[in-house]
């Protein structure tokens, strides 16, 4: 079933993690043999060929570079200036990659629709059609000042998550607390001139209130699940559940271990004794659908390339293309075959071609 996923950091994975993501992921691990850098060697999951091999034929795809300020225990940028030319080295790659066929950029509900008639054609095979994205900046730090979001505008940037992890410039994001910056609320109003998406995933409790009180726009919150669940601040509340469902927003699931298990320790906790599996994902799809009375809001952002492998991925997830075993895990649970193509990629299309400028 064709798949649409609102959370990649395939770029990041590109350049940070030096991945030739045009390689099938058994490549991509065969490649990163001896290498101990970083936590995911040889356990990543994502690439383009897993993503064709697995019916996800479009995908919401990030920039992301954070600024740091002194003293700061997270990795990150020196200066504003920094993090633009990373996003702008995420952006050449992403250009490279349309340049070979592999992707091509999605702006536009014209070029949605053709992007979405293309993957319905039966007659080419999938590994010749390419990956669409919808271009993301996840954590708005790289914008120096407001009038670099009108450039990023202009190369096709379509969503903003104003934060990401620790103190952001706009925005303090997950693992903080407190409002937004007076920077975030004037980003949003100019993204609301620009009728872009606003994406709320790691806003503070305070920032979420504000955002939606000042963003008249669409949102989604294309990486979350539920605080019921997994206890943490990066989750959402069923308030804040609510007032996104009020607001005719889509979440999308996300696979990080650590937002599928309570007490999760990165780097000690294990997929398989903590019994994560890829059915875990369900548990917060229905706690969102009984909030909300049907299942038009719940949809998927793996988010699975996010700086983890299979070492904090469900146990059952060998590769992304994994994520097409959900359709007999949802319908076991009771979902309708209308339902799944809902999660899948009606509730995500019904959003975008709504919301996507034309």
């Amino acid at each position: 079933m064709f798949l649409i996923d609102a959370h990649l950091d395939l770029a990041m994975n590109a350049l940070e993690w030096n991945r030739d993501l045009k390689k099938p992921v058994q490549a991509i691990r065969q490649r990163e043999e001896g290498l101990i850098d970083k936590p995911d060697r040889r356990k990543g999951t994502v690439s383009l060929p897993d993503l064709r091999s697995g019916e996800i034929g479009l995908v919401v795809a990030t920039q992301i570079a954070r600024y740091v300020a002194p003293g700061s225990s997270l990795n990150g940028w020196n200066s504003p200036e920094q993090a633009w030319a990373q996003t702008q080295g995420q952006l050449a790659w992403y250009k490279a990659m349309e340049e070979t066929g592999e992707m091509v950029q999605i702006t536009d509900t014209a070029a949605l629709e053709a992007h979405i008639a293309l993957w319905s054609e039966d007659s080419l095979p999938n590994e010749h059609k390419p990956i669409g994205y919808i271009l993301s900046l996840e954590g708005a730090d790289s914008l120096v000042d407001l009038s670099y979001l009108e450039k990023a505008y202009a190369y096709g940037l379509r969503a903003i998550g104003p934060a990401h992890y620790g103190d952001g410039r706009y925005a303090p994001g997950t693992g903080t607390a407190g409002p937004l910056k007076a920077a975030g609320k004037e980003l949003l109003r100019e993204m609301d001139q620009l009728h872009m998406i606003l994406d709320i995933t790691h806003l503070t409790d305070e920032g979420f209130r504000q955002a939606l009180d000042i963003f008249q726009g669409p949102v989604w919150a294309s990486h979350h699940n539920c605080r019921a669940l997994v206890n943490h601040q990066r989750q959402l509340t069923d308030d804040q559940i609510r007032e996104l469902i009020r607001r005719n927003a889509v979440i999308g699931g996300v696979f990080d271990a650590w937002m599928l298990h309570n007490h999760w320790e990165r780097g000690v906790s294990d997929p398989v004794t903590a019994g994560v599996r890829l059915e875990r994902i369900v548990d917060h799809f229905d706690h969102i659908c009984e909030l909300a009375g049907n299942t038009r809001h719940i949809a998927i952002g793996s988010d699975l390339d996010g700086g983890y492998g299979k070492e904090q991925s469900p146990y059952d997830l060998d590769s992304i293309s994994d994520l097409q075993r959900l359709i007999d895990i949802l319908a076991a649970r009771g979902y309708s075959e209308a339902d799944i193509q809902g999660i899948f990629h009606g509730n995500w299309l019904r959003f975008l071609r709504e919301n996507l400028k034309g």
